[in-house]
């Protein structure tokens, strides 16, 4: 029904509203309460004026003293905050080889997304549960529809009506099913075969309103979908009743910003920006300049540790998820297993908060495992961005991109995309079904 859609009213949002700006480092301590029984409120009757009211307040706020951060939300700012040493590759790819690894990155990214889709939204204790049950722990491989016997539904408690249909490895009929992971690759690519590489932040509003329906966005792009309907322009409509401006949207977008930048990541986190720009601020921005630079990194460069530091040549030295990101890379190099690095994030944020379990900065660190301890195995590197659990559908395709273009299709088994054929099905107008070879070909006319 579509007065109980998701993400529409703000009302109900309000208290994830003040975690969100006392997160941003607003002073803000003393409207918790108020903003927490709004919102609760809100569940029993209409409070979006005075919603309004309090927002205003929560904008207005100060910044903290002792807040350590510096997070602008400006490209200017964004650049200037940024390392002054940063990572320099040379293009030496051949025609051949760009295509090879293009087509890597596009399975990568459609086969990680379809490893994680079945248990989206799935905590760790459940996910980990049908794992063990099915021999699939550590995952090495898809989960298959077949094998969730009666016992084993009941276990975890499975609601067949609540789960995504026809999207387990054994069940698809010929292609991926569409997903936002994979329909926002797409639409980036029509952006910029549309508008030029020199597409504006508006131009890729004007682009979701035109070809992409409302309530296949998520989160902050349906917030910032309504607002742009509403004839809100970016960047407003990335702050304007937006409580979601730091979440995973942005960073799942990036990634064809990096396809077409090979061995230039200043220039594909410049794109990025324009597009997380429209529906994201501070992090929320930084996560897709990140995945975009690395991307574009991974291109010419096989080092995993180097293709990291490449993203985060791009970001601002002192924002939190520079401070994450080097977190676990420092896990890393103290020896810590896969396993414990997937505690420790567990441990800073909390997967039963729907504000941590999709936030940029929490899914990131699990990508940045996952690139890490996979060790530039295929297999590896998706199964553990989509067994840590939090957001498995998104970190398993930018973990799948990244480690794919890597590697290009040749370095993929096959079992993990022979079962949709190479074909992928979207909610973009134009695009209902399309080949992986048509994804290589237009992206290789699309890049200088």
């Amino acid at each position: 029904m579509l007065e109980k859609q998701s993400w529409m009213k703000f009302a109900p949002e309000l208290y994830l509203e003040w975690r969100q700006a006392s997160e941003e480092g607003l002073d803000v301590a003393a409207l918790e309460k108020l903003c927490y029984l709004t919102s609760e409120a809100s569940k029993r009757e209409d409070c979006e004026e005075i919603a309004e009211l309090i927002w205003k307040k929560l904008k207005a706020a100060p910044v903290r003293k002792d807040y350590l951060y510096y997070e602008p939300s400006d490209l200017a700012g964004i650049q200037a905050a940024a390392p002054i040493k940063r990572h320099h590759f040379s293009d030496f790819l051949t025609k051949e080889q760009k295509a090879e690894k293009l087509k890597g990155a596009w399975i990568g990214r459609i086969s990680g997304c379809l490893l994680g889709k079945p248990v989206e939204g799935f905590k760790r204790d459940k996910l980990y549960a049908i794992l063990k049950q099915t021999n699939n722990y550590p995952m090495n491989r898809y989960i298959r529809a077949k094998e969730f016997t009666p016992e084993l539904k009941k276990e975890i408690g499975y609601d067949e009506l609540q789960q995504w249909q026809l999207c387990y490895a054994d069940q698809i009929k010929g292609c991926s099913p569409a997903d936002d992971d994979t329909n926002y690759t797409v639409l980036a690519m029509k952006i910029v075969e549309n508008y030029g590489r020199n597409f504006r932040p508006n131009d890729v509003l004007e682009a979701w309103l035109t070809w992409m329906p409302m309530f296949s966005a998520c989160t902050a792009e349906r917030a910032a979908y309504r607002n742009a309907a509403m004839g809100i322009c970016a960047p407003q409509t990335a702050e304007y009743k937006n409580p979601y401006r730091e979440w995973i949207g942005a960073q799942i977008r990036g990634d064809f910003y990096g396809y077409i930048n090979p061995a230039e990541p200043a220039a594909a986190a410049e794109m990025a920006w324009r597009d997380a720009s429209v529906s994201h601020v501070k992090n929320g921005i930084y996560g897709e300049m990140l995945v975009a630079a690395m991307l574009a990194a991974a291109s010419v460069c096989n080092d995993i540790k180097t293709i990291i530091e490449a993203g985060l040549d791009e970001i601002p030295e002192k924002c939190r998820l520079k401070a994450a990101v080097e977190k676990v890379i420092l896990w890393y190099e103290e020896g810590r297993t896969a396993e414990e690095v997937i505690e420790k994030i567990h441990q800073m944020y909390d997967e039963h908060s729907q504000h941590d379990w999709c936030h940029t900065i929490s899914n990131a660190m699990i990508v940045i495992m996952a690139l890490l301890y996979g060790g530039r195995d295929f297999s590896k590197t998706v199964c553990l961005a989509v067994q840590a659990a939090f957001d498995t559908d998104c970190n398993g395709a930018t973990a799948g991109s990244i480690v794919g273009m890597i590697l290009g299709q040749k370095g993929i088994p096959e079992e993990w995309y022979e079962c949709y054929q190479e074909t992928l099905a979207t909610g973009i107008m134009g695009y209902p079904l399309v080949t992986v070879d048509d994804l290589v070909a237009k992206t290789m006319e699309l890049i200088i």
